[in-house]
């Protein structure tokens, strides 16, 4: 089990990230990326309805019938998306006032719909709930990454908070997120093909040394 969760937790990350590998959730990712704590309450926010989601569709997969899976899919995500936006309406107005119409478009948000499918249609309960919290933190930590990078060079400040006066309103404006999402992308492949490359490494000379023995 431990082997299990550690890589749903590295396909979560890192080997499927769904904003810096698979390129899912670009709407949100481009319009809230403006400030780093915008990447924080859409990335929470995501995390509960995937893993929620993912635990209902799981136990109920062999339930639902096939030809109505994608309404039932929407219904329970639709469910938990509801939750959340009457949480944040209540006790945090301004994250969700920042969020705008992209916190009730979680409902249709491809990364949920794609791991409902993909996933947690196929997978035990526990594995889809994993799958899901990874998946959500993958997400979270792309895009308040992508907010702290721009907010610092576009506002002089991170989380609010004013580092300096010097500010490129470039990088506040929808042309600053298409490349401040070029500049991540193109990092996130460099590195993680140097890390494939030293896991693939590792795994041939611990082959050749079982071969050995």
């Amino acid at each position: 089990m431990k082997n299990k969760v550690k890589d749903l937790a590295l396909d979560g990350v890192l080997r499927q990230n769904p904003t810096l590998k698979l390129v899912l959730g670009t709407c949100p990712t481009l319009a809230l990326t403006t400030a780093a704590m915008n990447g924080v309450g859409m990335g929470l926010a995501v995390t509960f309805v995937l893993m929620c989601s993912n635990v209902i569709i799981s136990s109920l997969r062999n339930i639902i019938p096939s030809r109505v899976r994608i309404p039932a899919y929407i219904l329970i995500i639709a469910t938990f998306v509801t939750i959340v936006r009457m949480f944040l309406n209540k006790f945090a107005p301004t994250i969700a006032t920042a969020m705008g119409p992209y916190l009730p478009l979680i409902v249709v948000n491809c990364i949920i719909l794609g791991r409902a499918e993909a996933f947690a249609s196929k997978n035990p309960v526990l594995d889809s709930m994993f799958d899901g919290i990874f998946m959500g933190l993958g997400f979270m930590l792309a895009i308040t990454l992508m907010g702290a990078f721009r907010e610092i060079l576009g506002a002089g400040a991170i989380f609010g908070v004013k580092l300096w006066d010097f500010k490129i309103e470039f990088f506040t404006h929808a042309s600053g997120a298409l490349f401040t999402y070029a500049i991540f992308i193109a990092l996130f492949t460099y590195f993680s093909g140097l890390y494939s490359k030293k896991s693939k490494q590792k795994t041939l000379q611990k082959d050749k040394k079982e071969v050995e023995a």
